[in-house]
């Protein structure tokens, strides 16, 4: 039989036996010192050898799209981008978060520097998903971050875009704010988004959010203990948002909000050629900065529960009594349906009396004869209580309905109200009570159930103005991209037409005109020099108070309480470009709070410069209503 060595063709010698078996043992020794090397790996040193495989890790980064920018009709930048630095922390580096917290703290504190956490931290946190600890640092701490980064595991800096309002809170209720997707909007229905992508939350960054946002990109890099990049093993660029062209005109932006000085209010200016917005502005407001870092609860609480709510875009969300402003609805629906003619003359003694109940004109000792003409020009209140009582409130509101009232306009914004047009079967199947007579004239002078947004008010007066067409309001001219290429234009929408005689216009338009450029017209403070100002000034009562300046006084009523002055108008006289509408919270008198407003901003419209301008003299008993 033949051994091993023979089958190997090898000698067997005592040698060779020898060496074979000095190799077999050298095989087995290293083949156990691998076993007890591998032991010692798997079992001794696995958390070790754990966290040096993951300290040099492949991370999956978002990079966030640029939203695209939106400027005005003339190209004023009204919403930009910035970059933001953001200090992340990567929970699965760190052994002790609170530790590193800390030591971080001790960092600021050496350049007298606070931590604010923007992330609270809790058992949910996953190891290698990145927790953003404060949004939009200073330089002051990135520098800190990235040269303590050896003492900061798991601590870096991210750069992401975050956006820029040059004007801050007198664009704000227009553009509204963006904020990160939460759980609550993915459970509302956003699914297109996810957890953490950054969206429009209000006003034109909500409604034009598709067109903004863009779409997100993506990298995959290697990444070392300290969260510095190794390499980049593939990257998806993002695509930036499309930027957006708004009807708006800055200038007259800016004299809006700096025309209601500080005072609760809006203000709308619109083309009535077409419906373009030209000025929307509600205060007070909010700077939309805030959003960016991530706003307290805090923050939003003291927004939220402000009495004088900042966070509601009054234009389009406020409803108020249109007050004498609305007595071109009256007078309109009298002349169409032959309850008076331009010559009907009626009396004013300061009084009306219905049953028991006395209405007052606010000029004390009233107005005497008078006929259409002169009672829109100087707002005679008896005169209206008169035709209001032979109109009815049905046939009132049926013109107010042809004027686009008591509806929402269509325009695309959020929360839009519809406002209220009463008539005896809405009381009645709202209050469960009958339409009453007292109550048509305090309707008649745009009191009582009346309310209005400031947009209906100003579209209202832009379908009168051109003549009958009533146009949808919108705010977008057009979509495009950086290069300029239109992706959507927004065309004006016609939406009705007022089926009003060319005489009733034209007798209205007069009467309008004299409100403003005749003597005794109470809306003499908006006449600017060839500009042929037409208009009609509003004060609507908050509650049931006395006319007499003195009773008034002893009411001791709050601020709260205080009329609302309106003024509504359009220019020029023929062929109107701009129509404003403008409501002054518990401001006082039309005439005089918010007519002047309205004269800025034909100033500014029309290129008047101050040395054009005539010295106007106001009387404040001729501009009280």
């Amino acid at each position: 039989m033949e051994n091993r060595f023979t089958v190997l063709n090898v000698p067997e010698t005592p040698e060779f036996r020898q060496k074979f078996k000095i190799v077999v043992t050298v095989l087995l020794i290293i083949f156990s010192l691998l076993l007890i090397r591998l032991w010692y790996l798997q079992i001794i040193k696995v958390q070790e050898m754990r966290e040096k495989s993951e300290s040099n890790a492949i991370r999956y980064r978002k990079i966030q799209s640029l939203r695209g920018v939106i400027t005005d009709r003339n190209g004023d930048i009204l919403a930009d981008n910035l970059p933001s630095f953001d200090v992340v922390y990567m929970p699965g580096i760190a052994k002790n978060h609170e530790q590193l917290i800390q030591r971080l703290q001790i960092l600021y504190n050496r350049k007298n520097l606070e931590i604010d956490l923007s992330q609270q931290f809790g058992k949910t946190m996953r190891p290698y998903l990145p927790v953003k600890l404060e949004k939009n640092v200073g330089m002051e701490k990135v520098v800190v971050v990235e040269a303590n980064s050896v003492n900061l595991p798991g601590l870096y800096i991210d750069v992401s875009p975050v956006r820029l309002y040059p004007k801050k809170e007198m664009t704000a209720s227009l553009l509204g704010y963006i904020g990160e997707v939460g759980k609550d909007d993915l459970e509302n229905g956003e699914s297109e988004y996810s957890l953490g992508d950054i969206t429009g939350k209000y006003g034109v960054e909500k409604v034009l959010d598709p067109y903004l946002r863009g779409r997100s990109g993506a990298e995959l890099v290697e990444v070392n203990v300290h969260e510095k990049q190794m390499q980049n093993l593939g990257r998806i660029e993002a695509v930036p948002g499309y930027n957006t062209v708004l009807t708006i005109d800055t200038r007259l932006q800016e004299a809006a909000w700096l025309g209601l000085n500080g005072k609760a209010g809006a203000v709308v200016a619109l083309d009535p050629r077409d419906g373009a917005i030209l000025a929307m502005v509600s205060a007070p407001s909010f700077d939309p900065h805030l959003f960016n870092a991530g706003i307290s609860a805090e923050q939003w609480k003291n927004l939220l529960n402000n009495p004088l709510s900042p966070m509601t875009n009054r234009v389009v969300s406020g409803q108020y009594p249109p007050g004498s402003t609305y007595k071109l609805i009256v007078a309109a629906a009298a002349l169409e349906e032959g309850i008076i003619t331009p010559q009907t003359k009626l009396f004013c003694d300061g009084t009306f009396t219905m049953g028991n109940r006395t209405f007052r004109c606010w000029k004390k000792h009233g107005h005497g004869q008078i006929e259409l003409h002169r009672a829109i020009v100087e707002s005679c209140d008896v005169y209206f209580y008169n035709v209001g009582k032979m109109l009815g409130v049905d046939k009132i509101a049926k013109y107010a309905n042809l004027f686009g009232l008591g509806k929402e306009t269509g325009i695309n914004f959020p929360n839009e109200k519809s406002g209220l047009i009463p008539t005896q079967q809405w009381k009645l199947e709202r209050l469960k009570q009958p339409w009453h007579p007292g109550e048509t004239i305090s309707l008649a002078i745009g009191q009582g159930y009346n309310l209005l947004t400031p947009l209906q008010l100003a579209n209202a007066y832009a379908s009168f103005a051109n003549g009958g067409t009533v146009w949808q309001p919108h705010l977008i001219k057009r979509v495009e991209t950086a290069e300029g290429r239109i992706i959507k234009k927004f065309e004006p929408v016609k939406t009705a037409t007022i089926p009003l005689s060319k005489k009733t216009f034209e007798l209205l338009r007069s009467a309008l005109w004299g409100v403003v450029n005749e003597q005794g017209g109470t809306g003499r403070a908006a006449m600017v020099p060839n500009a042929d100002v037409c208009g009609k000034t509003g004060t609507a009562q908050v509650v049931g108070l006395p006319q007499d300046p003195k009773a008034r006084r002893l009411k001791k009523i709050s601020a709260f309480h205080e009329d609302h002055a309106l003024f509504v108008c359009f220019a020029p006289r023929d062929n109107p470009e701009i129509v404003i509408a403008i409501v002054a919270e518990n401001a006082g008198h039309g005439g005089a709070v918010a007519a002047p407003i309205a004269r800025k901003m034909m100033e500014i419209y029309f290129n008047i410069q101050e040395s054009d301008i005539r010295p106007q003299v106001a009387n404040t008993a001729e501009t009280g209503r």
